[in-house]
């Protein structure tokens, strides 16, 4: 089997027959072919087969009301006691309804989570993590917040009670695996949804991980996962796919698959990417406190917006925000806040 990795560019100087890579930013003239038993080759993007150079090229939908041609930033709000960041924080219903407006004024979607899935993270009761949602979640509704709301659970009771108190969509770490009725709920709910690849659970999932080709392995394992889900009844255009950055991955996994995450975009869906202040970033940028990490994330997140990713999930927003404007203004032809 053959893989195609389309070499994602944002220089001005486009040449004449260049693909626009998923309708975004990106332009691509060339492709990396990967497979698991030769070396790699690169090959002009016309040479591409048809089916693939549809799915590389085909404009992806817009996402929970929002359009994709231009990068998103997705606000992380965890409340919970014990997350590796900011565990404790916003636990309070006040202070995580407070955070959520901050975070709105610069991020597009707003995600909220009850559990914490940091590496040694024990599983949380569903009450309990019903508890710590969805009251935040209907009080900024109430309140009149209109962005879209993830809840980032791996349970359908959670879910559940979430999209009654006013959530968006769903966003699952363990792409279904975890709960077997979280995607029949999604389904049903006809709402968008995040399916992430991690290996393992996360109370064990650094414990050793291993991959025959790490880029190779997660690709086929979303395509998986996303063929499950459109089983289920849950249409290709609501669904967004994550690699997993920091689940079940060393360091080199994890430097590996930023490398090699346009491949993604094969799949024919738009790309989310998490790697907020994540230990990888600590370790090569010398930064032992997660809330040091902002400046290795932001180049982290670009780095994935280099690569046409519709959606990067951040714990510093407005500083991120900064960071992607100056991008766009740099790499593009238009102001971040003109698109």
């Amino acid at each position: 089997m053959e893989y195609f990795r389309p070499i994602a560019m944002t220089d001005v100087a486009r040449p004449s027959g260049a693909l626009t890579l998923a309708g975004g930013w990106c332009w691509f003239d060339r492709v990396e072919v990967l497979s698991r038993s030769v070396a790699g080759r690169i090959i002009a993007a016309s040479e591409l087969p048809a089916p693939v150079l549809h799915r590389l090229t085909a404009p992806r939908a817009s996402f929970a009301g929002l359009a994709l041609e231009r990068p998103r930033l997705m606000g992380i709000l965890n409340v919970t006691p014990d997350s590796f960041s900011d565990g404790g924080r916003f636990l309070g219903a006040e202070a995580a309804v407070a955070q959520a407006r901050a975070m709105a004024k610069g991020a597009e979607i707003i995600d909220i989570g009850g559990e914490s899935t940091r590496p040694g993270a024990a599983e949380v009761p569903v009450d309990e993590e019903i508890s710590r949602t969805a009251p935040v979640i209907r009080a900024l509704r109430e309140g009149g917040l209109t962005a879209p709301i993830s809840i980032d659970t791996r349970k359908a009771p959670v879910a559940e009670a979430a999209l009654e108190a006013g959530a968006s969509l769903v966003n699952d770490v363990s792409a279904f695996d975890f709960n077997p009725t979280l995607g029949p709920l999604v389904a049903g709910a006809g709402v968008p949804v995040i399916l992430m690849h991690a290996q393992g659970v996360p109370a064990t999932m650094q414990d050793d991980p291993r991959y025959a080709d790490v880029l190779l392995d997660v690709y086929d394992a979303l395509a998986t996962r996303l063929a499950r889900a459109e089983a289920l009844g849950i249409d290709r255009a609501r669904i967004m796919l994550d690699p997993g950055i920091g689940f079940g991955k060393t360091q080199a996994h994890n430097l590996t698959l930023l490398r090699g995450l346009s491949l993604f975009h094969g799949l024919g869906c738009p790309i989310l990417l998490g790697t907020s202040r994540k230990r990888f970033i600590g370790s090569i940028g010398g930064a032992s406190d997660p809330q040091d990490r902002a400046p290795g994330s932001i180049a982290t997140a670009l780095a994935g917006v280099a690569q046409g990713a519709q959606v990067i999930r951040v714990h510093d927003v407005a500083e991120t925000r900064q960071a992607l404007r100056l991008w766009q203004a740099l790499n593009t032809d238009h102001l971040e806040d003109d698109a």
